[in-house]
């Protein structure tokens, strides 16, 4: 007699009632709160969540606006009603999208001769200007292998790491971003790149540098070069209204001032 090996039935998706109590609870509110919010009664959402009520897709559509929930993960909350998604996604490179991608693409061009580049939720480079090349210059050839990785390019320690004065600022702004963006989708996959970021070992001689803000308007970013040292100051924009997912998770981020060159220097917000 041989012995035949079963495998555990796969587990079903998490219903609707769950997936709202987990946005709820990582947006640090009771369920008064939601429901004071959403002008509900605290019963009707208690009802919801435990899947006594069944949500109609406006109040799927309505809690998921009180909550800020990402587009994409609207979509997921829809079908876990048993709705259609309601947000397409396509490429940037979709036809529906060709306004908007040469838009992103006239807003870069139009910032030469500084440097500018279109992201993914993931960070993953979409498109940049030529002056973008120029700073990437010198990295180890796997960072520059599709898909791109800002991210992992700028703290790499054979990326742009070693060339960036303020290092130490610099790196600990983009990993409260990355926790701000986990904070908000709860994204497995921003997980794995900030661990694997804060993994990485920081070049010695780097200087410390005073706290970047997450929220900060302009940040500061200093890059030895052959000429002297650069000094931007980057920031990130984003679509106001959109109602895509692509184009709700591109971003564009660039020097908003231009570059200056001076000797290394403390760098002050």
């Amino acid at each position: 007699m041989t012995a035949t090996a079963t495998s555990a039935p796969a587990s079903s998706p998490p219903g609707f009632g769950p997936l709202l109590r987990e946005w709820r609870q990582r947006r640090r509110l009771s369920q008064l709160d939601l429901a004071m919010d959403a002008d509900i009664s605290t019963r009707h959402l208690s009802y919801v969540e435990t899947g006594r009520a069944t949500p109609s897709r406006a109040m799927v559509l309505h809690l998921a606006e009180q909550l800020e929930v990402p587009l994409r993960e609207r979509n997921a909350l829809l079908t876990a009603a048993g709705y259609a998604p309601l947000y397409p996604e396509r490429t940037l490179d979709d036809p529906a999208l060709q306004v908007a991608k040469q838009m992103v693409e006239r807003l870069l061009k139009a910032h030469e001769p500084h440097p500018a580049l279109a992201v993914d939720r993931h960070w993953n480079m979409l498109a940049h200007n030529q002056q973008v090349l120029l700073l990437m210059q010198g990295i180890a050839p796997e960072l520059t292998q599709p898909p791109v990785n800002v991210m992992r390019v700028s703290l790499h320690p054979q990326g742009v790491a070693p060339r960036i004065v303020n290092l130490l600022g610099w790196r600990e702004h983009l990993f409260e971003r990355l926790r701000r963006q986990i904070a908000i989708s709860a994204d497995p996959v921003l997980v794995a790149l900030l661990q694997e970021l804060q993994a990485y070992p920081v070049p010695d001689g780097a200087d410390a540098h005073e706290h970047i803000p997450a929220n900060a308007v302009a940040v500061p970013l200093q890059l030895r070069t052959p000429a002297g040292v650069l000094s931007f100051l980057s920031t990130t924009t984003v679509f106001g209204t959109p109602v895509d997912v692509t184009l709700s998770e591109v971003s564009r981020s660039k020097p908003s001032s231009p570059p200056t060159t001076s000797p290394p220097r403390r760098c002050v917000t």
